[in-house]
């Protein structure tokens, strides 16, 4: 309490006192707990205890905010891709192009997931150049009117050397992303960002480098809302059945006999127990009728019409094709 009167203080005698306390975070946007190199997002709980005569005794304890990021929304679900050229120029010889396009499925991803690649690199230069990719954190810290930033590196890979005249393409190249803290976009004082960057190394050269720009969210992808599988795979799944081959000659089912017994059907005429409302309510007629049907037994089966004289109009037949 700032209020230092003494209706603000109250006196606690000697012994063990416990006080339950609670705060309710503000309904504004709060910045994710962070940690930087040129500054830092923090949370904590103060408690003091005065003593006549005695210096106060103060203790904090840190706490974690989080400012949940959803990846289920569209504009995180959104395909990302790029395509870029370089020709490499050697005082007046001038070689082939160096050509490389990329492309991820969404922007939005969670700690701990899998970002699959997909790209083409194709070399028509004289030199040997190598694919490679890697994702980036960028912190920017603004104070006073001015600013600072710390790019670091996050997680790499290494695709095969490329001679001249060869193309890679990659189909799904996996780069997993490690436990990192996630985007900060909404803070004045701290912004983290995050970019895959997809590039060629040519050595000798500056290298060609393709950025898409990523998000790191909290709130993992809905199972349901995942936008990987397509209709053409979901329709080829549902059509397998047309495969299976039809016996040539059907078998007849099962007898009533083999499938209910005596006491079965019996128990389920005979009348329920007391039990609740809901339960007493299914007592009525209709669920009357339901228990005494339901252990009749099926149509009896033949193979021959047994009314062969019906006209063939009135039976049922197949969709021509």
């Amino acid at each position: 309490d700032d209020d230092n009167s003494e209706e603000g203080l109250h006196t606690i005698h000697s012994g063990r006192h416990e006080y339950a306390f609670s705060f309710e975070l503000p309904q504004t946007p709060l910045a994710t707990s962070f940690e930087g190199r040129h500054g830092s997002v923090r949370y904590w709980v103060k408690a003091e205890l005065h003593r006549p005569w005695l210096l106060p005794v103060k203790l904090k304890k840190e706490f974690t905010v989080f400012e949940h990021i959803d990846i289920n929304t569209p504009s995180l679900l959104s395909p990302q891709a790029g395509t870029k050229e370089k020709t490499l120029c050697c005082w007046f010889c001038t070689s082939g192009p160096i050509s490389l396009s990329a492309k991820i499925e969404r922007k939005g991803y969670t700690p701990g997931e899998s970002i699959q690649i997909f790209a083409e690199i194709e070399n028509c230069s004289s030199r040997m150049v190598v694919p490679k990719a890697a994702i980036y954190q960028t912190q920017a810290f603004y104070a006073k009117g001015k600013m600072k930033e710390v790019k670091q590196l996050v997680a790499n890979l290494r695709g095969e050397s490329l001679s001249s005249g060869k193309t890679e393409t990659w189909n799904g190249k996996v780069l997993k992303i490690p436990p990192v803290s996630p985007s900060i976009l909404d803070c004045s004082i701290i912004r983290v960002e995050y970019s895959l960057m997809v590039y060629v190394d040519i050595p000798g050269a500056m290298d060609l480098f393709l950025n898409l720009p990523l998000v790191i969210g909290t709130i993992p992808l809905h199972p349901f809302g995942s936008r990987t599988s397509s209709v053409s795979s979901q329709c080829s799944m549902n059509m397998n059945w047309l495969g299976l081959t039809l016996p040539e000659r059907p078998e007849a089912p099962p007898s009533y006999a083999e499938v209910v017994t005596e006491e079965q059907r019996q128990s389920s005429l005979a009348p329920l127990a007391a039990c609740d409302d809901f339960e007493r309510a299914l007592q009525g007629p209709l669920f009357a009728y339901i228990q005494e049907f339901r252990f009749l037994p099926p149509p009896l089966y033949s193979e021959i019409d047994p009314n062969p004289d019906q006209p063939t109009d009135d039976r049922p037949s197949c969709p021509s094709r």
